[in-house]
């Protein structure tokens, strides 16, 4: 593996095929819907400004057209702008136009509480406000030449990996607390982690801004390995992309939140449409773009397409994001964050 490529978390690397910060608009007519915390949604559509994480796309582009056809969706358009998702979290915060937010980590939410655009009680519901999400796998060239299997694999001499940078993308937080959690069984031993990552880091070549352009660039030919979320394998998988993707037996499990910003334009149809991502029909758009749904029911009719690893670790095993971007991911202190820094100079 090459050692000449320096990697910085202000990194701009874009590859030619990336479609970050894409915006998409879809159009349709009229509608209604009751919400507990605004009273019934009006009545003849309106706009939804929705930003989200760059993989959720796949997702909302099935989902979007299903809400369209509902009572509350008719009418309804949408503007949706989708890129890294730390990225995304910091233009709303600067002031770009948004009614719903849909990111890959809830401190990205949590930014945005902060600075008052959003309800602390975002997530007091049944679910904490995620209708859908993933775990993180590995994902391979076809036929898996180099004979990948779990983690271990990842630190095999030559082998080069793919993960966006963590600085910009939520997705790869999430990929490295996968094997940090595994080796540090749920956090009880963090030091065994933070020496896994270590090795971990040496074996990447490229670091991209978002899952999506880490996609891009691994069917472009960078890389042996890709650290991805379950879905973005999927969906690659079927385009017909010469790739498959591996669930190892140990994991992690990704959790991806929605929230309604307080100042939304059209708040009763943003928040209609919140609710609806909880709804069956929602949750089986979710389950047909590769995402795990929340729903136990739609969960169960579709366990065969998403298998249950051995062990599935959650934010939760490690003391909840609150504690985890701190201890870990905080720019210069946190200890991932030093490891990260290490390694790129």
């Amino acid at each position: 593996m090459s050692r000449n490529i320096r990697l910085s978390r202000r990194s701009t690397f874009a590859v030619a095929l990336t479609a970050v910060a894409a915006t998409v608009l879809t159009a349709c007519s009229g509608g209604a819907s009751d919400s507990k915390d605004s009273g019934p949604a009006s009545g003849g559509g309106g706009n939804i400004n929705l930003y989200a994480y760059s993989v959720a796309k796949a997702a909302y582009d099935k989902v979007i057209p299903v809400f369209n056809k509902t009572d509350a969706g008719k009418g309804t358009q949408f503007q949706a702008s989708y890129g890294p998702s730390g990225d995304q979290s910091r233009k709303v915060k600067d002031g770009a136009e948004a009614d719903v937010v849909s990111f890959s980590v809830e401190p990205d939410i949590t930014r945005l509480v902060d600075s008052g655009q959003i309800d602390a009680g975002w997530n007091s519901d049944a679910n904490k406000g995620v209708p859908f999400g993933s775990v993180v796998a590995i994902a391979v060239r076809k036929g898996n030449p180099k004979g990948i299997k779990n983690w271990d694999d990842l630190l095999a001499p030559g082998i080069e990996v793919v993960t966006p940078n963590p600085f910009s993308s939520g997705s790869a937080k999430w990929n490295l607390l996968a094997p940090y959690a595994a080796k540090s069984e749920g956090g009880k031993n963090p030091q065994a982690g933070l020496d896994y990552l270590s090795r971990l880091l040496t074996h990447v070549r490229v670091q991209p801004k978002s899952g999506r352009e880490a996609t891009d660039a691994f069917l472009q030919g960078t890389g042996d390995v890709l650290i991805s979320y379950e879905n973005e394998a999927i969906f690659s998988e079927t385009k017909g992309d010469p790739i498959e993707h591996i669930v190892p037996d140990t994991t992690f499990r990704i959790d991806n939140p929605v929230a309604v910003l307080k100042n939304a334009k059209n708040l009763k149809q943003a928040i209609a449409f919140r609710d609806f991502l909880y709804t069956k029909d929602a949750q089986q758009a979710f389950a047909e773009a590769g995402f795990r749904p929340v729903d136990p029911q739609v969960r169960s009719d579709h366990a065969k397409d998403f298998p249950t690893p051995q062990k599935l670790y959650t934010i939760d095993d490690l003391g909840g994001w609150k504690t985890v971007d701190k201890e870990l991911f905080t720019p210069n202190t946190g200890t991932v964050a030093q490891i990260y820094d290490k390694a790129t100079k």
